[in-house]
């Protein structure tokens, strides 16, 4: 079935279907995989992508769900060449037509991303690996984690951009959406008690390694791919971001579902939650009741705190992996640098402590209008 007869491409992204297929015949190959990344055996790499590699005519049949099968199964041989200091197109020159046509077929770019690594792979005895390390699961596991979670709290600030902050579903969708945010806490906190700093810089991020199509560059399936940008957008980064994060997330985002790629536009230009909170309280008639109701404010302080939460530990753990004596790359597998997490982490703290400060107002037209500057990072006349 061809991608334009697809009739509900939502659920055709659906990780229970994608999961168990196997379109390449690929089953048999995996088990090998990390035997031949231990060995560096480029040879045996090579003639492995060569035997799963699909026809012209394989390829005109494939679904959608099965398009996304067969890039999950071409994708660790792609990082595993690039990881063993081979280009894999120029490899394996056929493969690249493959590539491009699979990217097209399901509307993302030509090679294997955080999804098809993580939430397309199969688990158990099936289960698709670089290493086969213990390791290299929780990693995995952790992306499973937070994934589903995230699903939901983009609808969640779906329905948060048509919502006022005065009216009450405000704060009860804010409170949905931090209990969705908390999967992520609990996944780095996984992350920090199962992997080491050491078997994430040497072990792993050699495999996450860009590679090239037609002449341009991909980033291989890193978690810092799991477009928590999102709800960054919604929640603050909109209108109180910065040029350098607003560069990653262009990047970042053509590494996600196209269906959350195409909303980074629209919610790009805001207004933020942030913001609109801000705009509510300068605009509110001095003397007057509190023009966002305390839950409400509550409910956005914990979102900010919950996110800062996740950044923090993230942080922690990326400066660890890339110490001088542990690392053997610049910037992070996800493209980023650590000062880039540092800014995304103190962008979030300053928001959180403008909305803290909104929190124990006055009800004020003069304070009212100092917190709104604050919030909105201008300056109070």
């Amino acid at each position: 079935m061809s991608l334009t007869r697809m009739p509900n491409r939502t659920t055709a992204y659906d990780s229970t279907v994608i999961s168990g297929l196997d379109p390449l015949s690929a089953d048999a190959m995996y088990p090998l995989l990390p035997m031949m990344n231990a060995a560096a055996d480029v040879p045996a790499l090579t003639t492995a992508v060569r035997r799963i590699l699909p026809s012209t005519s394989q390829l005109a049949e494939f679904s959608l769900p099965e398009s996304l099968a067969a890039m999950r199964d071409l994708g660790l041989f792609l990082g595993s060449l690039k990881r063993h200091g081979v280009e894999p197109v120029v490899a394996v020159p056929e493969l690249e037509p493959v590539l491009v046509e699979l990217g097209r077929r399901s509307d993302m770019m030509p090679r294997d991303t955080v999804h098809h690594y993580t939430e397309w792979n199969p688990v158990g005895v099936r289960q698709r690996m670089y290493t086969g390390d213990e390791q290299e699961g929780f990693l995995m596991d952790a992306a499973r984690m937070s994934l589903p979670h995230l699903a939901e709290a983009v609808e969640l600030c779906r329905q948060l951009t048509d919502v006022a902050p005065d009216q009450p579903e405000f704060g009860t969708l804010l409170t949905q959406l931090t209990g969705r945010l908390a999967a992520f806490d609990e996944a780095i906190s996984m992350v920090t008690r199962k992997v080491t700093p050491e078997f994430f810089a040497q072990g792993m991020r050699p495999y996450y390694e860009e590679i090239t199509v037609q002449g341009r560059s991909y980033l291989g399936p890193a978690a810092a791919h799991v477009p928590l940008f999102l709800v960054d957008l919604v929640v603050w980064a909109a209108d109180h971001g910065h040029p350098v994060y607003d560069e990653f997330i262009d990047e970042a985002a053509q590494h996600t579902l196209p269906q959350w790629r195409q909303l980074v536009p629209g919610w790009r230009t805001g207004p933020s939650i942030v913001g609109r909170v801000a705009d509510v309280l300068r605009e509110a008639p001095d003397g007057a009741p509190p023009a966002v109701p305390a839950e409400g404010i509550t409910a956005l302080a914990k979102t900010l705190r919950t996110l800062i939460a996740f950044r923090a530990k993230h942080l922690t753990i990326a400066r660890k992996a890339y110490r001088d004596e542990v690392r053997l790359y610049d910037l992070g597998s996800g493209g980023g640098s650590i000062a880039l997490l540092h800014q995304i982490l103190d962008l979030t703290r300053e928001n959180s402590s403008a909305v803290a400060v909104a929190h124990r107002r006055p009800a004020s037209a003069q304070v009212t209008g100092a917190v709104a500057a604050r919030v909105t990072g201008g300056t109070d006349d």
